[in-house]
């Protein structure tokens, strides 16, 4: 898990410098992203035992795959394409307070007065960073767009574990990943083939292709995997506490970087959802009737 949200958490600057080259936009960086991951997958199953899918589970997988991976990660990228890398990988310490709101309002789980706490600070951090972006610095062409589309990549994802959260335990990590990754694929290739098509490979630097190189293979296949094995072998309030290494990584490395910055009111919001989050980890849910 230390791994996986350490990846992420330096997607986010890596992302950033990669596309403010301007040779690759979010819409190619999402497509090397799932494209990628989606070969990369499919790669490593010739190596593990073949497990079969009907098509009934092809057809779930499919929209696993857009709100799972689509939604997420096209969302993600371009909003890290408008806002800065710090204020991204922060909003991204939401997704415990998304998952428990839609979990009681779909599945009917309990809230507890702790969990109600979580959501209220949790969710007025991410208002201050979405309203106070405009004039926050950061480095971004649109940041409150870039903000909310983040915000939007966490709903997504929110939404898929939430209604396939007994579903994705039925395959293993790499069955799962090599069909969704390649629904996926299927749905974006349409859309972003232009670019694919007019892009100048002969521009691209060593810079850009190891950016990209690191997006796919680390910061995808390689967490994918590692919180797969993470979430089978820790207590999911452990789990739920390494998501806090995501925006210390980022920012401290887009600092480094000089793409980010913090002032007062990001560090009340990086506390705000702290605070929130930790809540939501701590609390007990009540015994439902389900």
């Amino acid at each position: 898990m230390l791994g996986a949200n350490t990846m992420w958490g330096l997607m986010a600057p890596v992302a950033k410098m990669v596309m403010a080259a301007g040779l690759v936009s979010p819409l190619l960086m999402t497509n090397f992203r799932i494209v990628g991951a989606a070969l990369l997958f499919w790669t490593a199953s010739l190596f593990v035992p073949d497990e079969k899918v009907p098509t009934r589970d092809l057809l779930l997988l499919a929209g696993a795959a857009m709100l799972g991976i689509l939604f997420n990660q096209g969302c993600y990228v371009f909003g890290v394409g408008y806002t800065s890398p710090g204020e991204a990988s922060i909003i991204t310490t939401t997704m415990p307070i998304w998952v428990m709101l839609l979990a009681a309002v779909i599945l009917g789980e309990p809230i507890t007065l702790k969990k109600v706490g979580g959501i209220v600070l949790g969710a007025s951090g991410a208002l201050i960073l979405v309203l106070g972006s405009v004039g926050s610095g950061a480095r971004g062409d649109n940041p409150v767009l870039g903000d909310l589309l983040v915000l939007t990549a966490q709903l997504s994802y929110a939404l898929y574990l939430t209604f396939y959260r007994n579903f994705i335990r039925k395959y293993s990590v790499v069955t799962l990943m090599k069909w969704m990754f390649t629904f996926a694929a299927i749905a974006l290739l349409p859309v972003s083939s232009g670019q694919l098509m007019s892009a100048d490979w002969s521009e691209f630097t060593m810079r850009e292709i190891a950016g990209v190189g690191y997006v796919v293979f680390f910061a995808t296949f390689i967490a994918y995997i590692c919180i797969m094995i993470g979430q089978k072998n820790l207590r999911p309030t452990l789990v739920g506490m390494y998501n806090y290494v995501q925006p210390i990584v980022a920012s401290c490395v887009g600092m480094w970087l000089g793409l980010d910055s913090f002032n007062v009111s990001k560090v009340i919001a990086v506390a705000l959802i702290f605070s929130g989050v930790f809540l939501v980890t701590i609390s007990k849910a009540a015994p439902s009737k389900s």
